[in-house]
C-alpha cells in the first residue's frame, strides 16, 4: 500500500515514539536497562551487554529498517501494520530481537 510522504513519516516516527515510550517506561520500572539515541529518523537502542540494534526510517523507499545480530530486516506499510517480505510483523520482530540481545523477554505492543 502506497502512502502519501506526510502519512509515511507520521506513521513511521509515530512508532518510533512509541518504542521510546516502552523503553522508558521499563527503564522507571527498573525492568531492563536499554538506552536510546535518536536523530530524526534513526534511533539507536544500547542493549545490555553493549550490543545495539537501529532502527532507521527509509523515506524513499517508505520502509522502517532495523538492524539487530539476527540481521536486517525491511518493513513496509500494509494498510493496516508494518511488514517485512516474508509477512513478519515489526514489533513482533523487534521484540524478538530485543529479548535474544537484553537476555531477557521483552515484548513491544501497539
Amino acid at each position: 500500500m502506497s502512502l502519501s510522504d506526510a502519512e509515511y513519516l507520521a506513521k513511521a516516527h509515530a512508532l518510533l515514539a512509541r518504542i521510546e515510550e516502552q523503553i522508558d517506561a521499563w527503564l522507571e520500572s527498573d525492568v531492563v536497562d536499554i538506552d536510546t539515541h535518536r536523530t530524526g529518523g534513526l534511533l539507536e537502542l544500547s542493549m545490555p551487554g553493549g550490543s545495539k540494534i537501529v532502527l532507521n526510517t527509509q523515506p524513499p523507499l517508505q520502509e522502517i529498517w532495523l538492524a539487530a545480530r539476527s540481521g536486517g530486516y525491511h518493513f513496509k506499510w500494509d494498510g493496516a501494520q508494518w511488514v517485512d517480505r516474508e509477512g513478519q510483523e515489526f514489533l513482533a520482530r523487534l521484540s524478538r530481537s530485543a529479548s535474544e540481545q537484553a537476555g531477557q523477554t521483552l515484548t513491544f505492543s501497539a
